[in-house]
């Protein structure tokens, strides 16, 4: 990386590569539109080689981690498209061919594809989970075996947001007698020295930057509580508000029990840089190591398999397998077989073969979604132009 540039305007730090300014230029101007207080990173590969590595804000840092919520979707799911690579296992087999326990309540014909789609129905528990079951995916996954799914499989999708780690976490228990964690850490994180942990070490708490809430605007509250879910609708039950003490979602990762269990679904911790270089590792290669997924099963969980209403965020969204299609649900610019996954915070984190761009953002005050998309929406084609040059 080049060394940094003499301009650090709005306590934006870091360097860029020749032909990316533009992007530091897009990066400091999300701070003049945040209130006090706002921090971020953002990191970027293109073809396995950093040309994107900016911090701002008080208290962060470059290599600061902060809980980084849904990304962590993407950590699990390299594991399972590896293990499906490898023939370990194979999209259309049945559930029950590796968890027996699941064939219950109308979900003996539920594949390891509809899982990944989030077409199962399976999005929660009729009494939800304690903040405990929460951080163990055994435990979900002991839970949802018996239950009845929400709509029948196949028929519709809707996101698991919180159980899909879990589920598929499980078949890849059974198949190989680890779970998705340690896979993880042995396979991903360790051999690519990726600042991205699906369960954070003791060791490494030090540099935990907690959650901060979000600070909506007087308008923005009111649309938040215009549009709050019913504890038992869909939404409501995807997201735990239907347990006894319902989950406060911005906290998730505040909790230690949380960063320590790594649920798959949600659980993890990273800095950008480890969010972009997890995908850089997936498609190009990292610090002199192949890339872990050929162009072909790269290609197969990118490939779309449910998109339009979601039945649990009420919207429309594209799902491949494990992963969304970041062009058709995120960001049209992108090819048509970008792949990644975001985090509720604000977090965002994607591949683009096409270009070889692999990119992490992160933010530490949690985001009102509108107006962190169309934030990261401009930083994201700023990477792209440039790119594609």
């Amino acid at each position: 990386m080049p060394t940094p540039t003499a301009a650090q305007t709005n306590a934006v730090q870091g360097t860029v590569a020749k032909g990316y300014e533009g992007v530091r230029e897009a990066f400091e101007a999300t701070f003049a539109e945040e209130r006090a207080g706002h921090s971020a990173q953002l990191a970027a590969y293109v073809h396995g080689e950093q040309v994107v590595d900016l911090w701002g804000g008080p208290g962060i840092e470059g290599a600061s981690l902060t809980g980084v919520f849904s990304s962590t979707k993407g950590a699990a799911h390299l594991v399972v498209a590896l293990l499906v690579q490898e023939g370990v296992l194979d999209l259309d087999r049945e559930v029950r061919h590796y968890w027996p326990e699941f064939a219950a309540a109308g979900k003996e014909h539920v594949t390891l594809r509809d899982l990944l789609a989030h077409r199962a129905g399976l999005v929660g528990a009729d009494a939800g989970f304690t903040l405990e079951e929460l951080a163990d995916d055994r435990a979900i996954a002991g839970k949802l075996a018996a239950q009845r799914p929400y709509w029948r499989p196949g028929t519709a999708f809707g996101y698991h947001a919180y159980v899909i780690g879990a589920l598929t976490g499980e078949v890849v228990r059974r198949a190989t007698g680890r779970t998705m964690q340690e896979l993880y850490e042995e396979r991903v994180r360790a051999p690519y020295g990726l600042d991205f942990y699906m369960a954070l070490p003791e060791e490494q708490e030090h540099r935990f930057l907690t959650t901060q809430p979000m600070d909506p605007t007087p308008a923005q509250t009111r649309f938040l509580q215009e549009n709050a879910p019913g504890a038992h609708s869909l939404s409501g039950i995807a997201f735990n508000l239907n347990h006894a003490v319902p989950t406060v979602l911005e906290e998730l990762p505040n909790h230690r029990v949380i960063r320590a269990g790594g649920p798959a679904s949600v659980g993890g911790t990273a800095s950008a840089r480890g969010l972009a270089g997890m995908y850089a590792a997936a498609i190009s290669g990292l610090n002199g190591k192949e890339a872990l997924l050929t162009p072909g099963t790269a290609a197969e969980f990118a490939q779309i398999h449910s998109a339009g209403h979601d039945l649990v965020l009420g919207a429309f969204a594209a799902f491949g397998l494990g992963f969304g299609n970041m062009s058709a649900d995120r960001f049209p610019f992108l090819g048509a077989r970008a792949f990644g996954h975001g985090g509720a915070a604000g977090s965002q984190a994607f591949a683009d073969p096409s270009t070889g761009l692999a990119v992490g953002f992160n933010r530490r005050r949690f985001a009102f979604r509108e107006d962190n998309h169309a934030q990261v929406t401009r930083l994201v084609r700023a990477l792209h132009e440039a790119a594609s040059i």
